[in-house]
């Protein structure tokens, strides 16, 4: 019988080495997904540490997500970053996609920002709209929680009623609007991968209510929830799944949509990370 791996002594290994290398804790963490590459430049970098240097962390292996944890000022606010995130599709667990978000958690985050690039099934939507992420509709066939509930982490059945911090979503909209920045708001499908969608599967993902799709994001919201963290995410919209507008769609051509959108969603979340108060 595969003995069950215990989590908690991972989670607290992980942190403690962590804790080692850096002589300051920050509260707020940034998953610097696709669309917020840019952001590493406007980070005061005091410490940065390979994900292959840190115990029990996994190493990413997509194309244009580099790999490292980064401690630094962005403006006013400390912060850590997570250069390249980890996803279902490459082969990891649920756990193992989620795990940076519990050290996060147990080094002291209190306040988690995410980015990703996303198809929009919304007719409204344009490639290269930044959209809000408002709620999520989680389509992965595996879920974070699954398995053996740490109280230490959060409780067995957590609520999703708010996964999504509407103060933090209030402040992106206005500083959106200060500074003549389109954006959109959404539902976003969070799917396992790595295809791109068929027709179909964009029309009966914008039926059930979604807005956009992709493969990453909805793992990570969700442990952060369950460990209190407060959430804002938003989305590049990088090709369309429009009935009767379906674009072609590459990771090439992802990227190159993305890029463009790098310095308006970096601008937006860097305000947004500056200006609010953490609770």
């Amino acid at each position: 019988m595969k003995e069950e791996i215990n989590w908690l002594e991972r989670i607290n290994e992980t942190s403690a080495y962590i804790k080692s290398k850096v002589s300051q804790l920050p509260k707020t963490a940034i998953i610097l997904g696709t669309g917020l590459g840019e952001l590493v430049n406007h980070i005061d970098i005091t410490t940065a540490i390979p994900y292959e240097e840190i115990p029990n962390f996994p190493v990413s292996t997509v194309e244009g997500h580099k790999g490292r944890i980064i401690f630094g000022n962005l403006g006013d606010k400390y912060i850590m970053a997570m250069q390249g995130r980890f996803h279902f599709y490459e082969g990891y667990s649920m756990k193992e996609v989620t795990f940076p978000v519990r050290v996060m958690k147990a080094l002291g985050v209190k306040t988690l920002f995410v980015s990703n690039a996303a198809g929009g099934m919304n007719p409204n939507f344009k490639i290269g709209d930044l959209m809000i992420i408002t709620d999520h509709i989680n389509l992965f066939p595996e879920h974070p929680l699954h398995g053996k509930n740490y109280d230490e982490l959060g409780p067995r059945f957590p609520g999703m009623g708010h996964a999504y911090s509407e103060r933090l979503i209030a402040k992106a909209k206005e500083v959106a609007k200060d500074n003549g920045i389109r954006v959109v708001e959404g539902v976003y499908v969070g799917t396992q991968g790595p295809t791109f969608e068929t027709p179909a599967e964009y029309h009966y993902f914008h039926v059930i209510g979604g807005d956009a799709v992709g493969m990453s994001t909805v793992p990570e919201v969700i442990v952060a929830n369950h460990g209190g963290m407060e959430v804002f995410g938003m989305s590049v919209i990088t090709d369309l799944g429009v009935d009767g507008v379906i674009e072609k769609v590459s990771h090439e051509e992802v990227q190159k949509a993305a890029n463009a959108a790098e310095p308006r969603m970096s601008f937006i979340m860097k305000e947004i990370i500056n200006q609010f108060q953490e609770l």
